[in-house]
């Protein structure tokens, strides 16, 4: 399998890191695999979606082969409140499709305040409704709650008291990759949050400074469906062209994943194609036969060409080449240096 992956990327910028580009590519497809026929409990048919669960960060700086493929998620990230915890061990993760924010009414409405203690109570009501959204998603004792919308001054201060830590405004992409990580449910409602909708297959949640930004990471996942490849190089040019490459290596480990079948290339198949055709040709008689001899002669243009690339006589390897496979072997039939 590495071997095949390496062809692709043989002539490319990372040939210099070819074992560690290839080891990268398989091992991120194999994460993103999902084989009915492998694991009975997967629906559905083959799929290996390597476009929308298997995502490249790119960051600056650092060595290449300091690149590697996590068994979790990583995002371009922090918490949103100072003081939560930055390091948690199997974390309970609730993932939401929902903001933790004082809901406005969907009319426009005029408050006329006559009074400070008016001011007040208004106040209070956002306060309460922001602590009733809280004390649901508390009830299920999560240690890390990431959501794709806003997080209010009062909720980050709710849960801060509980001792949960929060990230907010995450992308939909992001989520999708997050729940088939940790195995959560990304919830619409606090209401509608059940104990089956908490994910707890990742093995640490910590936040890690890399250069100038804060990055977190959800890594040591139970089986993971979705992974992050983290791509380190000197500079932002370097990183977009190792993208590239990457993206070749994946995208055949992928097409043999779907079709594991191989066929030889270096002219072999044209080549076994015309011998074969040629054989059939004498077996029949007549006019009949030309049209198989005219195919057999148009396969052999391919290895006749490549011998006269080479350097080779063609004539001469084309006759080496017939006698090999009417009487085949183990091995290559002849190298052009």
């Amino acid at each position: 399998m590495l071997s095949l992956i390496k062809t692709s990327i043989g002539t490319k910028f990372v040939v210099r890191w070819s074992d560690l580009m290839c080891n990268l590519a398989l091992q991120a497809v194999r994460t993103v695999a999902q084989d009915p026929e492998l694991d009975p409990s997967i629906p559905g048919v083959k799929s290996v979606d390597i476009k929308r669960y298997a995502r490249v960060e790119k960051v600056p700086g650092g060595e290449i082969e300091q690149s590697r493929v996590l068994n979790g998620i990583m995002l371009n990230k922090d918490i949103t409140h100072p003081k939560m915890r930055r390091r948690i061990t199997k974390p309970r993760i609730v993932l939401l499709d929902c903001s933790l924010e004082y809901k406005k009414g969907e009319s426009q409405t005029n408050i006329e305040v006559t009074k400070d203690t008016d001011w007040s109570r208004i106040q209070e009501i956002e306060e309460e409704q922001v602590k009733a959204m809280v004390d649901k998603i508390v009830e299920f004792k999560p240690d890390l709650v990431i959501t794709e919308k806003g997080i209010s001054d009062y909720a980050q201060h709710f849960l801060y008291k509980a001792n949960i830590s929060a990230i907010r405004r995450v992308r939909k992409s992001d989520n999708n990759r997050i729940a088939r990580a940790v195995g959560a449910t990304i919830v619409n409602r606090v209401e509608d949050l059940r104990e089956s909708d908490v994910g707890t297959a990742c093995g640490i949640f910590y936040i890690e400074k890399i250069g100038d930004e804060y990055f977190t990471f959800l890594d040591e996942c139970d089986s993971p469906k979705a992974c992050t490849i983290l791509l380190r190089g000197p500079s932002k040019d370097i990183l977009n062209e190792i993208d590239r490459n990457l993206a070749d290596a994946m995208s055949v480990a992928r097409n043999v994943i779907f079709n594991p079948i191989l066929a030889p290339g270096g002219g072999a198949t044209e080549m076994a194609i015309s011998v074969g055709l040629q054989q059939k040709a004498r077996s029949v008689t007549g006019v009949e036969g030309w049209p198989f001899r005219a195919v057999a002669d148009a396969m052999e243009v391919i290895p006749r060409t490549l011998a006269q690339n080479a350097g080779g006589n063609a004539i001469r390897v084309l006759t080496e080449l017939r006698v090999w496979f009417l009487t085949p072997q183990k091995g290559c039939p002849l190298k052009l240096h």
